[in-house]
């Protein structure tokens, strides 16, 4: 029986179309998703859209919306990414789907059972961005730290979350090796742990805000859009029935999130499923921030890089290359227009692009048929190595490190030449680097999938390509 992989993005607010940070991410569990299933495993992956809290509400009537429409089209604007970015998950969680909020019903009468769950009035600062209050550490100068805005002073009456209970269990959890990537992430929340664990709360007045799954027992509450979109994980594998026994209990569980989401991943969520009495998280692999021009990217800088627009203009394959190849899987990273186009060009137009083509060309005019292609691994060791530790970038590295010495291969041997001077020895060079860029095609499947696919599509027909993979942008 094969084993069970699981492996999940984070859920985007829908208050805003696609932003080239989550394409990243996105497209990042894509390839994990395509390498583990070409390992003989079973893989489900998962990714959707996060549409209740008040950020969501505001935008809509700022937009002059009722809520369900708002989330309704932008749900729809993330949806295209399957399609433009060549995704493989099998499915797409809303959390306003009737299964999701019967799930974190669930999730909360589970808590509730465990005796994590209470009420109490509260007073503190609410920052609308982050959809929490904020703590002292995560404001300075009366601004939050992430959205630089001043939160503003609620007291109301809520539900909630014993979160203090769960301090040693959590701390045993994140001793574990490999629970978080990288290694600086997991101090980071193992510091955040030994400063102390607040309980948080857990729900929301209906009367302030009715844009939620109501609270289990309470129509006079909501539930707050974290614990409810948390367990969107859980909710896409049918919790707590159907496959969620296969791939969340008995399989491999892998979680993507940016940098900014330890505490919510790592922490709250983890909590929230030791209350629920349900198996932890495995891995959370956390990936840095994608700025331009050494500035976040905002609307108001109007350095945003939308994904479907950067499709539109060089290709869903183009787009997977940028962002394996030139963004750190780990650390921030700066990506300007310029340098798009001046990668396209180096690496895909002239590099992979060309050599594909000369090298077919030969092999069409000279080779009376395809060489035999022997079994190859698609994944060499060194590039399983880098993949194992989630460094898609080193293993971007490694192979255009095989195409460009197939490339320094041909301008040695020069079979355009030897081919009219003895035919044999150059058809039998032609033939070993046809091999090669089969091997190459291979490699690059879980990571430029059409690409891979056109290369062993050529080299299985013996054709030229009709028309360049990577046409150059001047």
């Amino acid at each position: 029986m094969p084993k069970a992989f699981y492996i999940t993005t984070t859920l985007p607010y829908v208050n805003a179309d696609p932003h080239i940070g989550f394409a990243l991410e996105v497209i990042q569990a894509d390839v994990l998703a395509r390498w583990h299933r070409l390992q003989g495993e079973e893989v489900f992956f998962n990714t959707g859209t996060d549409e209740h809290g008040q950020k969501i509400l505001e935008a809509a009537k700022k937009n002059n919306r009722e809520a369900i429409e708002y989330v309704n089209h932008y749900a729809a604007e993330f949806q295209k990414l399957k399609a433009a970015l060549n995704l493989s998950n099998d499915t797409f969680v809303r959390t306003t789907d009737s299964t999701h909020c019967a799930a974190a019903a669930e999730m909360w009468r589970r808590c509730e059972a465990a005796g994590d769950i209470y009420k109490q009035a509260y007073e503190g600062l609410y920052c609308v961005g982050c959809e929490k209050f904020l703590t002292d550490r995560e404001m300075a100068d009366g601004h939050c730290l992430i959205h630089s805005t001043a939160p503003a002073r609620l007291k109301e009456e809520n539900y909630f979350f014993h979160f203090s209970k769960y301090q040693a269990a959590l701390e045993a959890y994140l001793a574990r090796p490999g629970v978080i990537v990288p290694e600086w992430r997991r101090e980071e929340a193992l510091s955040f742990v030994a400063e102390g664990l607040q309980d948080f709360s857990i729900s929301r007045e209906k009367a302030r805000l009715a844009w939620g799954i109501p609270v289990p027992s309470d129509d006079t509450q909501i539930m707050y859009v974290w614990f409810d979109a948390l367990t969107n994980y859980i909710s896409t594998l049918g919790w707590p029935s159907a496959n969620f026994e296969k791939f969340w209990v008995n399989g491999t569980t892998l979680q993507l999130a940016g940098k900014d989401q330890v505490r919510f991943q790592s922490l709250i969520w983890q909590a929230m499923l030791l209350s629920a009495g349900i198996k932890n998280t495995d891995t959370v692999f956390y990936h840095g921030f994608i700025n331009s021009g050494g500035q976040k990217m905002s609307k108001s800088l109007g350095n945003v890089i939308n994904p479907l627009d950067l499709v539109a203009e060089y290709g869903t394959d183009a787009v997977r290359y940028f962002l394996l190849r030139h963004v750190s899987p780990f650390e921030d990273s700066d990506v300007t227009l310029e340098k798009l186009k001046e990668w396209y060009n180096a690496n895909l137009a002239n590099g992979l692009g060309n050599l594909v083509s000369r090298i077919m060309k030969l092999a069409a005019t000279h080779l009376l048929a395809a060489p035999v292609i022997p079994p190859v691994s698609t994944s060499p060791a060194d590039c399983s190595a880098a993949i194992e530790r989630f460094n898609l970038q080193e293993a971007m590295d490694l192979i255009w490190r095989m195409i460009s010495e197939l490339d320094k291969e041909m301008q040695e041997t020069r079979p355009f030449e030897v081919v009219k001077t003895d035919p044999e020895r150059g058809r039998s060079i032609i033939s070993e680097m046809v091999v090669k860029l089969d091997a190459i095609g291979q490699i690059l499947e879980p990571f430029l999938p059409a690409t891979a696919a056109s290369i062993q599509n050529l080299i299985k027909t013996n054709q030229t390509p009709t028309q360049p993979l990577f046409p150059r942008k001047d």
